[in-house]
């Protein structure tokens, strides 16, 4: 069985951290991606998935994320149920965040994110894994390895 979500979208607020009270850090933010479908107008459906983020990743994605960046977040859907204050049972969904990579190049006063060092966390974005990996376009593909 398969359980994947990848989503793009935009951080609703800035990234909340805590830490448990074994020390591990949990890190917990709202992502808005636009739906492809239409609402009954045709305008464009927003959907708010709550996101959860552990360990050092996380604590690496709240320096680096603020409120408004653009993010690809992957990871997979959990689910939870409790009963709320008025005795109804609820179910609530939210993504548990493994993997991250940045969609914004650089903020819109040309600096890099807040919090942004040399060192790249272990999910560095694929740009700046590519471009420590040299010039892509001297790699020798042959036409018969392509799928198409």
């Amino acid at each position: 069985m398969l359980n994947r979500v990848i989503l793009q979208g935009r951080l609703c607020a800035d990234p909340e951290l805590r830490k448990t009270t074994s020390g591990m850090a949990v890190t917990s933010f709202r992502i808005a991606c636009n739906d492809s479908r239409k609402g009954p107008n045709g305008e464009e459906v927003t959907l708010f998935m709550n996101c959860t983020m552990f360990g050092a990743k996380g604590e690496n994605f709240a320096k680096l994320f603020r409120k408004g960046s653009m993010a690809i977040v992957e990871g997979r859907l959990t689910s939870r149920k409790y009963t709320n204050r008025a005795g109804q049972e609820v179910t609530t969904f939210e993504i548990n965040a493994e993997n991250f990579e940045f969609c914004d190049s650089k903020s819109a006063n040309g600096a890099q994110p807040s919090g942004y060092t040399s060192d790249a966390p272990a999910s560095a974005p694929m740009s700046q894994v590519q471009a420590s990996s040299g010039n892509l376009d001297s790699i020798d593909v042959v036409d018969d390895d392509l799928p198409f």
